[in-house]
């Protein structure tokens, strides 16, 4: 949440409703981080495991899925969770 529209996470607080607030998760659900950097390595990511799962062969142990950026985490974080862990 920190930088939408140039706020801070307190000004969020203050200013965001809970329906606009239920509208961001539900987006970031749907399309993941609202960091460009991390939709970009994201997305090279994929790719490289699409790439390599069509130069493998057929009878392969595993398929690759997020080998590619080993240090994203699967887990998401509530802003709840974060503002505790992270203050």
């Amino acid at each position: 949440m920190n930088g939408i529209g140039g706020r801070t996470i307190a000004e969020a607080q203050e200013n965001l409703t809970h329906t606009e607030f239920i509208v961001w998760c539900k987006f970031r659900n749907k399309r993941g981080s609202l960091n460009q950097g991390m939709r970009i390595e994201t997305a090279l990511a994929q790719f490289q495991a699409f790439y390599a799962n069509c130069h493998t062969r057929k009878d392969a142990a595993k398929l690759f899925t997020q080998d590619f950026a080993p240090h994203m985490d699967a887990r998401e974080v509530t802003l709840v969770e974060a503002m505790r862990t992270w203050s």
